[in-house]
């Protein structure tokens, strides 16, 4: 039998079954690829970006939702809810597949490293480069949900195994056990590094490049650059100079505001400041209704999608932190244009097409919680009413312009809210519709995941002059992606007592559905307290040295890996 190049850890050294005497998908006799590499190494390339998408979705929802970002209408049977949940255990086949999915791409990638010789052409170094980019990336993905944030000892907490490539005995294989943190990312570093200086050729936003290299480098630093009070300025400076690098390099642009609240309409090669996302088409869904790619959880377009996960409250307090985002179609008025991926579902009577009056609040009482409340209102003249239940209430004005009312409530308390129309329900929740991962071309939930923009970079440069103490350097970048969004929303100062708390709250705002929230809170030390309305634990406050806020590594993985691979701990 000839030697075959398998182009799937997971299939052939045991994370799965195959039948080494075949040839699965992404992989090719030895022997041909040898004589004519030139006709082979784009084939095999695209089988590993074809792992990316496979690997996109379950990323995402593991990123996602364990945020506060969103909420969902109730507890669900699917694994993703345990994100939701931090009810952990090794058994969730989302982790697994988000596993799985990263390791054939870490060994797709890596064979095609091992089996090519460089320097054969600046074309073909470039593919090599990009093989270089996807390990790098999997690597990190991988290492930020399975190990702890690294600063907290980076030398004795354990990462993800390092395995580059197919071995050439998989009959008598014993694979080693999890590097710690501080070596997985050593090997990402060395992988993102080889990538940038391999990567001479610009084949667009859905490639890597050495863009996509040096973006991804600027945020694995700053992963690195320890936290606002003990920050490791090493890391940080590095992180500003990779930083400098793709922002200086005139590649990318920011685009302007009213474009970029249509950012998610966009396809990934026709956007400026897409640095590199994961390319999907429709014909890659079962039927055109999208219903199991990400954005069919956030919205239901045009009856496609489940649209059981909503915008939270916490986050729809942040973009109104500076005026009201009215929604309403007679009165839209964007002023956070981040915003504008909101959409609220308004019901209409079914006879006379009106709206619905009401003054919708959230409450708090100690049996339920938080829980909105949508009231009908009444006018008369200048006095406002609202009917809850059998009592009615008289309205105060807070900011009559805005809409903005306070009702002193059968409990005792005094609640803030606002007049709207009436959003209908699934339960007992409003549906804030999420269309950013959304509407790509404008069909229906298309959406090319999007690893770098430049507007993370201008982010990930500000918090890195703030760790720094760079303080003024840190307050033009950060104004640069805040004004965008905010017209004259610019902060007036930045400095240690407030720093942290302004440049968060923009990756925040900016970085939403991107995957990226529950992470940047924990790797700066934070916390996550979700006390809004929904299913989720909403008195509970995750701590960073929680032992829920990484993923356990899939039992299926540790069954059938060919050596031992340690669990997380369980508490």
């Amino acid at each position: 039998m000839k030697k075959k190049i398998f182009f799937a850890i997971l299939t052939c050294v045991g994370l799965a079954s195959c039948d080494i005497d075949r040839l699965p998908y992404g992989s090719m006799d030895s022997d041909r690829i040898e004589d004519d590499p030139n006709a082979y190494i784009e084939s095999l390339l695209n089988g590993t970006y074809a792992q990316l998408k496979l690997w996109a979705d379950p990323m995402h929802r593991c990123g996602e939702y364990a945020g506060d970002n969103m909420m969902i209408r109730g507890a669900s049977t699917d694994a993703f809810y345990e994100f939701i949940s931090f009810s952990r255990t090794p058994n969730n086949g989302r982790l697994n597949q988000f596993w799985n999915y990263g390791y054939k791409a870490i060994a797709q990638a890596s064979n095609i490293i091992n089996m090519f010789e460089e320097g054969q052409s600046a074309e073909f170094d470039n593919k090599l480069g990009e093989c270089y980019y996807i390990r790098g990336m999997m690597y990190f993905y991988l290492v930020r949900a399975y190990g702890r944030p690294f600063y907290q000892n980076p030398n004795s907490n354990l990462g993800v195994p390092i395995v580059n490539g197919t071995p050439e005995d998989v009959v008598n294989l014993e694979l080693p056990d999890r590097a710690t943190v501080q070596q997985t990312y050593e090997q990402i570093i060395a992988d993102l590094s080889k990538a940038e200086e391999m990567l001479t050729l610009d084949n667009g936003h859905i490639y890597a490049s050495k863009g996509a290299a040096q973006a991804l480098l600027s945020r694995v630093y700053l992963y690195m650059s320890g936290t606002y009070t003990s920050p490791n300025t090493q890391y940080a400076q590095l992180a500003v100079e990779y930083a400098d690098k793709v922002i200086n390099s005139g590649d990318y642009a920011l685009l302007p505001r009213e474009q970029f609240m249509r950012y998610n309409t966009y396809t990934p090669e026709n956007n400026a400041e897409t640095i590199f996302a994961v390319k999907r088409v429709a014909s890659e869904f079962s039927g055109t209704d999208h219903f199991y790619g990400v954005g069919g959880m956030y919205a239901n377009i045009g009856g496609m999608g489940w649209g059981e996960m909503y915008a939270s409250a916490k986050y729809i307090d942040l973009l109104n932190e500076t005026g009201r985002n009215d929604w309403r179609p007679e009165k839209y008025s964007i002023i956070d244009a981040r915003a504008a991926f909101i959409e609220p579902t308004y019901a209409r009577n079914a006879t006379t097409g009106a709206y619905t009056e009401v003054f919708r609040f959230i409450k708090q009482d100690p049996a339920n919680g938080f829980n909105y409340v949508q009231a009908p209102i009444t006018r008369n003249g200048n006095v406002i009413t609202c009917r809850d239940g059998d009592q009615t209430y008289t309205l105060s004005v807070v900011d009559a312009a805005q809409e903005v009312y306070s009702i002193n409530y059968s409990d005792n308390k005094t609640y803030t809210g606002v007049l709207d129309n009436f959003i209908t329900l699934n339960r007992v929740y409003p549906q804030f519709y999420i269309t950013k991962a959304s509407r790509e071309g404008e069909d229906s939930h298309l959406h090319s995941p999007v690893i770098s923009r430049l507007g993370e970079i201008y982010l990930n440069r500000a918090e890195a002059h703030a760790k720094l103490g760079n303080y003024a350097a840190a307050l033009t970048d950060l104004n640069v992606i805040r004004t965008r969004s905010i017209v004259n929303g610019g902060y007036t100062n930045l400095d240690a007592s407030n720093a942290s708390l302004r440049i968060d709250k923009e990756r925040q705002l900016e970085l939403a559905y991107q995957a990226e929230r529950s992470y940047d809170v924990f790797r700066n030390g934070g916390s996550l307290r979700r006390a809004y309305p929904g299913p989720q634990v909403q008195t509970e406050s995750i701590l960073a040295t929680d032992y829920r806020v990484i993923y356990y590594i899939p039992q299926d993985a540790i069954n059938s890996y060919p050596g031992t691979l340690t669990q997380n701990p369980t508490q």
